[in-house]
């Protein structure tokens, strides 16, 4: 008994290294989506229902696998909060590059470069002119 414990612990951590999806949402779900430039200090709030659709499909498609720990990693790209109808954040997380997002502590990548990172910056150029 004083073995499983421990094992079951371990077991338990070990699972959250398996791949899998970091976003499930689907965008009929989403309000606004919040995004702090953390290069430029810019910041954007994107209400535009395409936009929503093609950010939040993109991100669902993405599957992650959990990396190191993130704490105490200062810099950024892209801060990005998503909003459901009620204006309750139900998602947070921050994308630094296209295969690279922090998420809960931890660094997340993707091996195919399936983020979309020149879409964000796309928004960020149109939403500057």
């Amino acid at each position: 008994m004083l073995i499983a414990i421990p094992f079951l612990i371990i077991l338990g951590f070990g699972l959250t290294y398996i791949p899998h999806q970091v976003v499930n949402i689907h965008p009929s779900e989403v309000s606004k989506i919040t995004v702090f430039d953390g290069n430029t200090g810019y910041d954007m709030e994107i209400t535009h229902q395409s936009d929503i659709q093609h950010m939040i499909n993109n991100l669902n498609k993405v599957t992650f696998q959990k990396g190191k720990p993130s704490v105490g990693y200062m810099g950024f790209s892209f801060s990005t909060a998503i909003y459901n109808h009620k204006g309750k954040v139900i998602k947070e997380l921050i994308i630094n590059s296209p295969e690279t997002i922090r998420y809960k502590g931890f660094f997340y990548k993707d091996k195919n470069h399936s983020i979309d990172y020149e879409y964000i910056e796309y928004l960020f150029r149109r939403n500057s002119q």
